[in-house]
């Protein structure tokens, strides 16, 4: 038995051996006999992220826009033979004082009466751009192209101001073959102050105005569009007498029509303005419409208040359409004083706020240029923290008009140094659905007693808003879209910098999502 054993040990340790025998050895080459050193690559630090689940402070929002008048050379350009260097120039001029004193919308008159201040395949180049109907500038450019590019550049909106039916300003010069008024006389009539005015009643008007807007809504990067109060023309215009619509109104009665001129003209009108809105947003949903309608809807609205009746005299039943919410923006013309005894600056904003059932934007326009005022500069300073007081959420205001600022250096002190001392993001307008952007890819750097900040760059961001952490004070700047670094200290008051977060803006005022970036 012991001999067995013995044996089948010997033959298992045999077995052992030859198995180990067949293993490969690594192969050493000469001259290569050194141990492998391993190197250790050192990389720098990641920035930690956390989810979006911190409380980030809110962000002051305020529609701050004015008015720039192309009409009668009011604003800009200031003369219709400037060379297109000089167009450009007073532009930025006129831009770069808005971002300075944080304004963040501007408004501008690119179809002051069926023509256009941009390249129109509806209708011809403006005699207030060249100094003769149907001429391009030189060298040729496309102005609205351009305004759009540098008032995105500075963080500002662009809205494009059309008057829908004026056909042709006294001021804009002879009446050419290029005309609108040659082109299309069937539903053009003449009144007696020398203005030429579309017919609203006449289908080829409405189609015409619709027309332009979907050109510019479907070619242009506009943040919204803009009517202003010229619906029917105020009585004065025809010197007091009735609109000569005779030939639509005749063919409205034989057609069985039953309703009386007054209601068939604010039909008309009523019609118009809720075809526009749709067809804007069949076309890009996130474009804003806008109105600015005479400040009054009718005498007595709310009692005490007298003055013109746009209701009666422009056939705009403005109150309708704020109540049925055919815009999203709705700027009447306050240009009354405060203490105004029977157009009360705060009585009509509050009234409008009360018919305001559909929630849209409420930013009434301010007589800047000429308020009637001992203290002018005073007085919109005033208005505005009434209308900030009134309207309160999603506040905002609509200066007429640049030259109210441009040509006063006190009410540029006014609101840089007081009522507009902080920039403000415009208000989200929640009804509408646009494009969420995505998180911002952000990294940092530290730089002595700084640090530098980079993200990358979003093309459909209107501005980007910084927020800082030092301790547990938060600090927030809103930045324009151009900037995409910015160097920040490393501690303030004390407190070390512990969190940054980037947001961008769209183009209805939405944050977009983000994960704090937490310094170490």
């Amino acid at each position: 038995m012991r001999l067995k054993f013995f044996i089948k040990i010997f033959l298992l340790a045999v077995f052992v051996v030859s198995c180990a025998t067949k293993i490969k050895k690594p192969v050493t080459k000469p001259g290569n006999n050194k141990p492998v050193e391993k190197t250790e690559i050192k990389t720098p630090p990641k920035p930690i992220t956390g989810l979006n689940n911190i409380n980030l402070p809110e962000v002051k929002r305020e529609f701050r826009a004015v008015w720039i008048a192309s009409v009668a050379n009011i604003n800009w350009p200031s003369r219709n033979n400037l060379s297109t260097d000089q167009q450009k120039q007073e532009a930025i001029q006129l831009l770069d004082l808005l971002v300075n004193l944080n304004f963040n919308a501007v408004i501008l008159q690119i179809r002051p009466s069926a023509d256009a201040l941009y390249k129109s395949p509806h209708e011809p180049w403006s005699y207030f751009l060249t100094g003769q109907t149907g001429r391009s500038p030189y060298p040729e450019y496309d102005p609205l192209e351009f305004w759009i590019e540098e008032s995105h550049k500075r963080g500002l909106e662009f809205h494009a101001w059309l008057n829908p039916f004026r056909a042709h300003h006294s001021n804009g010069g002879a009446i050419s073959s290029e005309s609108m008024v040659k082109k299309s006389p069937e539903n053009v009539v003449k009144l007696q102050n020398g203005m030429y005015w579309f017919d609203p009643a006449d289908d080829r008007t409405q189609n015409q105005a619709s027309n332009v807007v979907k050109d510019i809504v479907s070619r242009y990067d506009v943040d919204g569009i803009h009517f202003d109060d010229y619906f029917y023309p105020y009585a004065e215009y025809n010197g007091g007498k009735d609109f000569p619509d005779y030939k639509s109104w005749t063919v409205y009665q034989k057609s069985g029509g039953t309703l009386s001129r007054a209601d068939w003209r604010r039909a008309n009108v009523n019609k118009f303005v809720k075809r526009i809105y749709d067809e804007i947003k069949a076309q890009k949903n996130d474009v804003k419409f806008g109105i600015s309608p005479f400040g009054i809807w009718k005498p007595g609205f709310p009692t005490g208040i007298k003055g013109s009746s746009q209701y009666d005299e422009l056939y705009a039943d403005a109150k309708l359409w704020l109540n049925q919410g055919w815009i999203d923006y709705f700027t009447p013309q306050l240009y009354w004083p405060i203490e105004s005894a029977g157009q009360s600056f705060p009585l009509l904003l509050q009234w409008w706020n009360d018919e305001n059932m559909k929630g849209r934007h409420l930013w009434p326009g301010l007589n800047t240029v000429a308020v009637k005022s001992s203290n002018p500069v005073s007085e919109i300073a005033r208005e505005i923290e009434v209308t900030r007081q009134i309207v309160k959420n999603n506040t905002g205001e609509v200066h007429w008009s640049i030259a109210g600022i441009t040509k006063s250096k006190a009410m540029q002190d006014e609101l840089k140094l007081n009522v507009y001392k902080d920039k403000a993001l415009i208000p989200e307008t929640k009804w509408l659905s646009s494009k969420d952007l995505p998180e911002l890819d952000v990294t940092w750097k530290k730089q002595q007693s700084n640090f530098l900040l980079n993200w990358n760059k979003q093309a459909e961001a209107l501005s980007y808003v910084l927020y800082l952490k030092y301790g547990n004070n938060w600090q927030t700047e809103i930045l324009s879209p151009e900037l995409l670094s910015k160097i920040v200290p490393s501690e303030s008051n004390g407190k070390k910098l512990s969190t940054i977060v980037v947001r961008s803006v769209n183009r209805l005022g939405k944050l977009n999502d983000y994960k704090a970036v937490v310094v170490d």
